[in-house]
């Protein structure tokens, strides 16, 4: 059955083209929604609307509750919606900051009002289970990421600035009246210059400010930290590994683990000229990969798989000592394209059905062969090459 679901849900993955647009574009959208629910009260103060769905601002007010502790909703709303725009571009830090959103929300719910509201908590819990379902598939940090990402927080947090001013304009000594005095004071709020011109007299508005500057603290922290960090990582990689030069990805082979079997595979099929790339879970020294084409990171991981040119490879070898994360790996390649050739080892005997479920074209297992051969050998059984090569190799 989970086979046959599995093949199911590959082929209608490639005719989809899921690997896409699933599941960032549906946790954005949801994730946006969110914040856009938090601005709807303000929006309707600001221009007098009466919304034809009255409980629409209500739906999710998990996260409203938050005002509560000090924190405006209409604040939320923007950071919600910044968090949405870096899930779309499958952000490591946006995933970590609206999972830490969604649990301050729930916890914040429940502590006010119990399952008062079961409708908005129920949301919430469902945002975060899919969240935590959905953790491998954020994982980006390069440095275009990065900027697209601090530029789009600073504009909303500026946004978030002016048009705060502008709504709380009466709060304010002198008043706030216009849209150039709302910009002027959010940039020197955000920039925690502080003239004095403007002052906030109210308790509103001074929330409103400190909420400002400690919105514009973390954004330009963590723009900084989003930019600069993978600035770094690929300099200090730059540095570390001076003569590796990525090679044409085509009409080669993808190893998948570093194990024994993968250092000789890799050797024996380097010796026969042929083109490889390693997929390696940390950095290594050259050792037995010398002038190796290697990428570091998870080898289940689609975007991995497709920067290792997998569509394009003649066969991917899942060689881990991990029979599951090998298993994983078939399953990846699978959903990329159903004509790419895969190879799975098998470590632990009890493994071996569980991984022919995922199909590969070839599974190795070393192990196994290796207990069966001292078992007859000790027992004086006559040990026969044909049954031999069935156990080592399963061909599908």
């Amino acid at each position: 059955m989970w086979p046959g679901l599995r093949r199911s849900w590959s082929k209608l993955s490639q005719i989809t083209r899921a690997d896409r647009w699933f599941p960032q574009i549906p946790l954005a959208l949801g994730v946006g929604l969110a914040g856009l629910l938090q601005l709807v009260p303000d929006f309707r103060r600001l221009f007098g609307l009466t919304l034809a769905v009255p409980d629409l601002g209500r739906l999710n007010e998990g996260f409203s509750t938050l005002a509560i502790h000090g924190i405006p909703q209409f604040a939320v709303g923007i950071l919600l919606l910044v968090m949405s725009l870096g899930l779309l571009w499958r952000s490591r830090l946006a995933w970590v900051i609206t999972m830490l959103v969604t649990l301050a929300a729930i916890v914040v719910q429940l502590t006010a009002s119990g399952w008062h509201y079961p409708l908005e908590t129920g949301y919430n819990l469902l945002l975060l289970l899919v969240l935590l379902a959905a953790r491998r598939h954020f994982d980006r940090s390069s440095l275009a990421t990065g900027t697209l990402f601090a530029l789009t927080s600073v504009l909303l947090t500026l946004g978030y600035g002016v048009f705060g001013a502008y709504l709380l304009g009466a709060q304010f000594r002198p008043a706030i009246t216009g849209a150039d005095d709302a910009l002027y004071f959010a940039v020197v709020t955000m920039s925690t210059v502080g003239y004095g011109d403007i002052v906030p007299i109210t308790p509103e508005a001074r929330l409103f400010v400190v909420s400002l500057i400690i919105l514009g603290l973390v954004i330009f922290a963590t723009s900084l930290s989003a930019i600069l960090g993978p600035m770094m990582n690929n300099r200090l990689i730059a540095l570390i590994q001076p003569r590796r030069s990525r090679m044409d990805r085509s009409n080669h082979y993808i190893i998948v683990g570093d194990t024994a079997l993968s250092r000789n595979s890799f050797k024996e099929l380097q010796a026969r000229g042929q083109k490889l790339t390693l997929i390696l879970p940390r950095q290594v020294d050259d050792g037995p990969y010398q002038k190796a084409d290697i990428i570091v990171g998870d080898g289940s991981d689609i975007d991995v798989l497709r920067k290792a040119g997998a569509e394009r490879a003649k066969a991917v070898l899942a060689l881990g000592d991990d029979d599951s994360e090998n298993a994983f790996v078939i399953l990846a390649v699978k959903e990329i394209g159903e004509g790419i050739r895969t190879v799975a080892v098998v470590s632990d005997a009890r493994n071996l059905a569980r991984v022919k479920r995922v199909q590969p074209d070839l599974l190795l297992a070393p192990q196994v062969l290796g207990g069966e051969l001292l078992a007859m050998a000790l027992s004086g059984e006559e040990i026969n090459s044909e049954t031999l090569i069935d156990q080592l190799l399963h061909v599908r």
